[in-house]
């Protein structure tokens, strides 16, 4: 996973793009690209004066068998992200000796790095402040996302079948 410098929407904030597919084993696979902000930021989320770290960015995933538990670990997985930014942020940017060390920790959390460039048409995003935890209120919006996009991708498979 390459870090680098990304333009943030709003100052302080950390951009979240999330994706939902199935597999042909038809377990839900969850992806998030998480686009942490630079630098500290003060109070009211505007960059402080003190030196800024580059903002950066990190794509995982993870499988769950039901759309229910994919949604209750996206909830938790982008808290643990939230949470654990500048740990992360030390692989990242700085790059440690150990390549692996992201792999491992984010492994703790029930991730795994995402390799993948691709990403699906149909995606959800949501922003939060920096070192704020995700209100579940904004996860209502993107639950709704997803849930289209699955829908769209049951319907499309179901179409090819019937051509058949």
């Amino acid at each position: 996973m390459s870090a680098k410098n990304v333009v943030m929407k709003k100052p302080g904030t950390n951009h979240y793009v999330c994706a939902l597919e199935r597999n042909q084993n038809g377990k839900y696979t969850v992806r998030i690209r998480a686009t942490f902000a630079a630098g500290p930021s003060d109070s009211h989320g505007y960059p402080s004066r003190k030196a800024e770290a580059p903002g950066w960015s990190i794509s995982v995933y993870y499988l769950a068998s039901s759309f229910n538990a994919a949604m209750k670990k996206l909830e938790e997985s982008l808290q643990i992200l939230q949470k654990n930014e500048e740990r992360l942020r030390f692989w990242g940017v700085e790059r440690t000796d150990d390549p692996n060390l992201a792999g491992e920790m984010l492994q703790e959390f029930g991730l795994r790095l995402d390799r993948r460039h691709d990403y699906p048409r149909k995606v959800a995003e949501l922003q939060v402040a920096r070192e704020k935890a995700v209100p579940a209120s904004m996860l209502a919006p993107v639950r709704r996302v997803l849930a289209d996009s699955v829908a769209q991708e049951r319907a499309a498979g179901q179409a090819v079948l019937a051509g058949d």
